[in-house]
């Protein structure tokens, strides 16, 4: 494949941006699970998918949105979904956690209704539902590495506002953090990131790039600086070994890509317990 790199523009496009989504997907992921909020990948996923139908109806049914990338499409539902939930947080302020499956039903139902509309699955949602190698486009590179220097420049900047907001969000409200603000951009980042990653790693599938590095990394890291370093180690590990195993197998790399991350999780939980066993 290394050298095949080298020849086709297509596997060019789809190592960069699964190495992209490789850093980024984890990074936000880690402040996810920490804030037990990992569902809200699975929620947002799900409108990613309503927006990806929606743009494929309307590039069938009209003939000026013929052009339309329907990353774009999928990325707008996206932020809205993040928007909705928050909104919802704020009306449900003693069951937040309803926010969630509120979304993420409201994103299958939209998503079933525009596929209808479409006359059912076809080639490009399925490369968007369980990613694809040959699927990803020059312009969606230059677009997924926009959204990822934007993502890691805001983490950087906002990098202890939104660790106090992860660990101990009523002491950052007493300090005279904007958390209403803070939790509006992490969502907005979440849902970008979510939208970038769903050509290589699919939209059912990527909650799973978001959790499983992180659930793996936890294990063997010392701190929540450490906790980040692993992750992002383990989700680049994974998405190089699955994208290898997609090329030589012919499989979608969604699949591959989970299922080294499960590999990834399962080395860690035993050296873990072998490192418990020595002591």
């Amino acid at each position: 494949m290394i050298q095949a790199i080298f020849e086709y523009e297509f596997l060019q496009n789809a190592f960069l941006t699964g190495l992209i989504i490789g850093v980024i997907a984890p990074l936000l992921g880690a402040f996810i699970v920490v804030r037990r909020l990992s569902l809200i990948a699975d929620a947002l996923s799900h409108v990613t998918l309503s927006g990806i139908a929606a743009s494929l109806f309307l590039s069938k049914t009209f003939v000026v949105f013929n052009g339309l990338n329907p990353l774009w499409l999928g990325m707008g539902f996206s932020v809205a979904g993040s928007l909705f939930i928050e909104r919802l947080r704020t009306v449900y302020k003693h069951y937040q956690e309803l926010a969630i499956p509120i979304i993420l039903s409201g994103g299958i139902g939209i998503g079933v209704i525009f596929i209808s509309l479409a006359d059912g699955f076809n080639t490009d949602l399925f490369s968007y539902l369980f990613g694809s190698v040959s699927a990803v486009s020059r312009s969606d590179l230059w677009l997924i590495l926009a959204i990822a220097v934007t993502v890691i420049s805001v983490v950087i900047l906002l990098y202890k506002e939104l660790f106090l907001l992860s660990f101990d969000e009523e002491y950052g409200k007493a300090s005279g953090l904007s958390t209403r603000f803070l939790h509006l951009v992490f969502m907005i980042m979440v849902a970008l990131v979510i939208a970038a990653s769903m050509r290589i790693v699919g939209i059912l599938l990527v909650s799973s790039l978001m959790t499983l590095p992180v659930a793996a990394a936890m294990r063997v890291a010392r701190g929540f600086k450490q906790t980040i370093f692993f992750s992002i180690a383990f989700g680049e590990t994974a998405v190089i070994f699955g994208l290898f195993s997609a090329f030589y197998l012919d499989l979608a790399p969604g699949g591959t890509i989970v299922l080294s991350s499960i590999l990834i999780l399962l080395a860690a939980i035993a050296f873990k317990k072998l490192q418990a066993m020595r002591k």
